[in-house]
């Protein structure tokens, strides 16, 4: 049976990433927010609230939720480049969900706020030299140090994950 928290499977790093893995990775984050964009393309109120699984968040929980994620993803990005191995603060993902603009607010405005978002941190990422990816931050959370190398590929997965959530919800709710 499919688990429906990790459609496309659970976040694996490979523990390092090439050139041209990197550029991959850049290229997914690039594109998430037209491919979020896509997967509620069409779909009415009532779909946009519905929880992508028992017990989960609604569709408009998780559009809102990806700019609220990447956008500490990008400030993490600017702290490990700017300060050694800083310690970043963690935030409550699921009690910021739980917010009125992430229960009720237009998707359109995260779906905005995401294609800006990522226009400015693939501007970034695209300009990052060989050094600059293993720059890191420690994640208390994590309770460990996390390069921008893994971070990269995190962020890679994480809105392609999101992204079948709203997919295969469509899928089996016959939405397609």
């Amino acid at each position: 049976m499919e688990d429906l928290r990790y459609p496309i499977g659970n976040f694996a790093y490979p523990g390092t990433l090439t050139a041209a893995g990197r550029d991959a990775c850049i290229t997914r984050i690039a594109a998430a927010p037209a491919k979020v964009r896509a997967a509620v393309t069409d779909l009415s109120g009532t779909q946009i609230d519905t929880p992508y699984r028992p017990g989960g968040w609604t569709v408009r929980q998780v559009v809102h939720h990806l700019p609220d994620s990447h956008l500490n993803a990008y400030t993490r990005f600017h702290l490990a480049l700017t300060e050694t191995t800083p310690t970043i603060r963690p935030y409550e993902e699921a009690l910021w969900a739980e917010l009125s603009d992430g229960r009720s607010a237009p998707v359109e405005f995260s779906l905005d706020l995401l294609d800006a978002l990522h226009a400015r941190w693939v501007f970034l990422l695209r300009r990052l030299g060989t050094e600059d990816w293993s720059r890191a931050f420690i994640h208390p959370g994590h309770g460990r140090e996390m390069t921008l190398d893994e971070t990269l590929a995190m962020y890679a997965w994480h809105g392609e994950h999101h992204v079948a959530h709203i997919t295969s919800l469509r899928t089996r709710m016959g939405w397609t």
